[in-house]
């Protein structure tokens, strides 16, 4: 296979071409063909022209899951130009740093951040227009504009290592990058993606996480291409709507990140629990085993976890036909065309050597569908990309079958009493507790060396707890010198929109102070026994 032929273009031409009445995307209760949707793809493109868009040239994004999104975005990716697409929880500061060092030339915007944007505009000179994806004061619609033009997509020179998008990381541990895809990996994951999941032709995935993510761009949309399926996208993840939805679009995938299964299963149960089409969900991290199994006996469905990151979209999968280890990341997960290079992953020290399977050190993967960099970044690049091998700053571990095992991001080991704790595994033990919806674990100052460990908590709509009562429940599950010394009760986590927890947020505040989210109340704050 020719990587330098795979480009998002051909790859949804290609799929119309097969697919041209069949559906493509749900969208409440809108329904839209292969061929409808190509059509306004293409007007998205020749509109993107018109307005001055070229090759290589980034658009900024801050807007909602819509219909209008994805024709915007692929319009852009037909004529070679590159998504830069920003949170929607942002605020001025956050969105304006993206624009500004992703050089964003134009951006497109849901009316809710006109006035955000056009502060931004007067602040930013390389930002040349601001279009607005509805009625908005002093900006061009860009629905209406678009809607002007007809026939192809303009003619453009597009390889499969053009960029596609710039996908800026979660910034849980500073200032976000700039990861560079290109079109090839994207593709090259749409192909992959339905033989991970096992997926049939006409196949349905639910997207209700952002489009902003990697997750809902790579996996969802082009792996609704790759499957010859349709996209079920919904406006964002709804604990109350989720299973209507699912019933009523005959979904029989979905993804899923950060606490969402989690909140699925501590919903109350229903005789409909069972009542859809879902074979399988995939998601990370990997689900604690009594939770999976809770929500496959629950649910009628396979859970499956792995391990994928913004720098690369393939990584490791548990496999679906195969029996399942807890706590595992699985295998790694290659391409099906044999003439694609397998995914290859190790564990290394700190010298970058590969050591025992059992032994913990950093995970490093090379696969084809990998970064090409962090933009603007030379020094951050080279530090992650090593003689064609990707540092992914995450310690983990694997077995004598060749299992990973997950154990912690680098940064977010704590070092107390001379032993190196994993805040996930305390996490993993506090979210077990059947009055607690989710938790963070980070090290604060101890009194005497190292760091001590504090565990933030949320406890479930309609339940109280006392801190005590944590600190025993932990006591109980953990070695002494796991067990939290600190227990912060708060009404939320500080969070990015992909439900990503912004630990260095938790680490800026002061904690002994108490604590206190957009929305929060202030904590309580107890010292263990021990």
């Amino acid at each position: 296979m020719n990587l330098n032929n795979l480009t998002v273009r051909s790859y949804l031409e290609s799929a119309v071409e097969r697919n041209a009445s069949a559906p493509f995307l749900f969208w409440e209760d809108e329904q839209q063909s292969y061929e409808y949707f190509n059509s306004r793809v293409d007007q998205a493109a020749q509109f993107w022209f018109n307005m001055g868009v070229r090759k290589g040239d980034r658009v900024a994004f801050m807007a909602d899951n819509s219909p209008a999104f994805l024709h915007a975005w692929l319009g852009l990716a037909k004529i070679g130009a590159v998504l830069v697409a920003i949170n929607t929880g942002f605020k001025y500061a956050e969105a304006k740093y993206l624009v500004e060092h992703s050089e964003a030339r134009f951006a497109l915007v849901d009316p809710a951040h006109a006035e955000l944007f056009r502060r931004i505009e007067a602040d930013v000179p390389s930002l040349h227009a601001t279009l607005s994806l509805g009625e908005a004061d002093g900006l061009d619609n860009f629905i209406l504009e678009s809607d002007r033009f007809s026939g192809a997509a303009p003619s453009v020179n597009v390889s499969g290592d053009d960029l596609i998008s710039l996908i800026y990381t979660s910034g849980t541990t500073g200032k976000p990058k700039g990861v560079m895809q290109p079109h090839r990996n994207y593709v090259l994951t749409g192909q992959a993606y339905p033989h991970w999941m096992k997926m049939q032709k006409g196949d349905r995935i639910y997207a209700c996480l952002p489009l902003f993510h990697i997750n809902s761009q790579a996996y969802s949309t082009m792996g609704a291409i790759g499957a010859e399926g349709a996209l079920v996208l919904a406006p964002r993840f709804s604990a109350s709507r989720f299973w209507p939805d699912v019933r009523k679009h005959e979904v029989t995938v979905f993804n899923f990140i950060g606490a969402m299964t989690v909140i699925l299963s501590k919903s109350t149960p229903s005789p409909e629990d069972r009542d859809h089409k879902v074979r399988v969900a995939y998601g990370v991290p990997a689900l604690p085993h009594d939770v999976r199994t809770t929500i496959e006996d629950r649910f009628g469905l396979a859970c499956i976890s792995g391990f994928g990151m913004s720098e690369t979209t393939f990584g490791l999968l548990e496999p679906v036909d195969a029996e399942r280890k807890p706590g595992s990341m699985g295998i790694p997960r290659s391409h099906p065309d044999p003439s694609v290079a397998p995914t290859e992953v190790k564990i290394v020290n700190e010298n970058g050597e590969e050591v025992p399977r059992g032994e913990s050190g950093e995970l490093i993967i090379r696969t084809p569908a990998m970064m090409l960099g962090y933009f603007r970044e030379p020094e951050k690049s080279a530090e992650a990309l090593r003689d064609g091998w990707l540092y992914t700053g995450d310690s983990a571990r694997q077995d004598e079958d060749g299992w990973f095992y997950f154990n912690d991001r680098k940064k977010d080991i704590v070092r107390r009493r001379g032993e190196n704790v994993s805040s996930l595994e305390v996490e993993i033990v506090i979210n077990q507790h059947s009055d607690v919806q989710e938790s963070a674990v980070i090290g604060v100052p101890s009194d005497l060396t190292d760091e001590e460990l504090c565990a933030f908590v949320v406890v479930r709509p309609n339940h109280e707890v006392d801190p005590a009562d944590i600190i025993d429940w932990c006591a109980t599950n953990l070695a002494a010198f796991k067990v939290p010394r600190y227990i912060e009760i708060v009404a939320a986590l500080p969070k990015t929109p992909t439900a990503k927890i912004e630990k260095h947020r938790l680490r800026s505040r002061d904690y002994a102070a108490g604590i206190r989210f957009d929305g929060g109340v202030r904590s309580t704050k107890i010292a263990s026994a021990h």
